[in-house]
């Protein structure tokens, strides 16, 4: 029997690694026993533990409640705890997910000890090493002895820094010589695995909101929120939709962004519109079941503009960047940062103008789990 420690730390987390569990508790729960620990790295139990439930995550046996901090400090404390859980656990090897500090740490404690790495979103890069999360990527995959690949402008990357994407059944793992996979985004597992289950709901009618004609917008970024002029730009370009545009807009707004917003009048005004409908924060599930509805999304999610593609809609980017590059060159999606004039521009061209848009299978079949147990089961036996 395989021991798969899995460390885990970040809600997008929590969803990628549904994906896995599941795979393991369908298909490979006779050849891989999975070990989770939670580093606490977003700590409000109340989220933590509706995520688990509702995407039917096992219970983590190890939850270190790191909770925030500096890079430093935080890193710090979670390599110190999660040495101590590896020494415990003796596992085979251990998984971990995209590019938060969470990962980082696991990373770093497992290879000083010679342990493998299986890291699931590899080769992921924006080439801006101004951001922590690309660091990360880079220092992670680096370290890595199974390197899980979403896309084929993944490979790319990796090709581009020196890694041999050829994978010899023969060769036994290493970070020297580590074994690379193209397995699609198991993102997009979940995406198809809950919008088949979950059906149609009364969600609309229960939250009075439109279940049609409407834009789904989102934005939690510090470098849109925490900016009073920036933030009124957005919600300018907001208005300017919903009004030149006659579509609706649905914005799920986290906690503190609406603490923000209610603090500045000028702000709170620009919402009080009879067709934008504000929302508490929504769940995993809610959030497909938007996507699956709307005209078009607008955000500054890492994860919500790819899920805008795996449901077929166009997705406007309040980013200045992204990983996720594809996107762009398919015509799917545009970047328009916090620009107002960007973001009306944008809306105007994907509503308005009609383009006709295609959307190609960039991100696996959706099989993307199984595939990786599969690996893991041929390489770590």
């Amino acid at each position: 029997m395989i021991k798969i420690l899995t460390i885990i730390g970040a809600r997008p987390q929590f969803i990628k690694a549904a994906a896995i569990s599941r795979a393991i508790r369908d298909h490979y729960y006779s050849e891989i026993d999975e070990v989770i620990l939670h580093t606490g790295q977003h700590y409000d139990p109340n989220m933590s533990d509706v995520f688990f439930t509702e995407l039917e995550i096992p219970k983590e046996k190890y939850n270190l409640r790191i909770g925030s901090g500096n890079h430093a400090n935080q890193t710090a404390s979670m390599m110190v705890e999660i040495d101590k859980v590896i020494s415990a656990e003796s596992p085979s090897a251990v998984l971990v997910y995209g590019d938060t500090n969470s990962t980082l740490a696991a990373c770093l404690v497992a290879i000083k000890i010679h342990l493998p790495v299986i890291h699931v979103e590899a080769g992921v890069r924006s080439y801006n090493k101004a951001f922590p999360e690309e660091v990360n990527r880079l220092i992670c995959d680096h370290m890595s002895s199974m390197l899980f690949v979403p896309s084929d402008a993944g490979i790319d990357s990796l090709i581009k820094e020196g890694f041999d994407t050829v994978s010899r059944l023969n060769e036994p793992l290493s970070p020297n010589r580590p074994k690379v996979f193209r397995c699609g985004d198991i993102m997009y597992d979940n995406t198809l695995y809950f919008r088949d289950k979950m059906g149609e709901t009364d969600f609309f009618e229960r939250k009075g909101l439109p279940n049609t004609n409407f834009v789904l917008c989102t934005m939690h970024r510090p470098s849109n929120v925490d900016h009073p002029d920036i933030l009124e730009g957005i919600l300018r370009a907001f208005r300017t939709i919903v009004e030149e545009l006659g579509v609706c807009i649905i914005l799920p707004l986290h906690p503190r962004t609406k603490e923000i917003i209610a603090k500045n009048e000028a702000l709170d005004a620009l919402l009080s519109h009879s067709r934008i409908f504000v929302t508490p924060a929504v769940s995993f599930l809610e959030m497909i079941l938007l996507e699956k509805h709307a005209l078009l999304v607008i955000t500054d999610s890492g994860g919500v503009q790819k899920e805008a593609y795996f449901m077929k809609k166009p997705c406007l980017i309040m980013l200045e960047e992204t990983p996720w590059t594809e996107l762009i060159e398919s015509g799917t999606a545009i970047l328009v940062a916090s620009d107002q004039a960007r973001i009306e521009h944008g809306a105007r061209y994907f509503l308005k103008d009609s383009p006709v848009l295609s959307f190609p299978d960039l991100y696996g079949d959706g099989k993307s789990a199984v595939y990786i147990c599969e690996k893991i089961v041929t390489h770590l036996n």
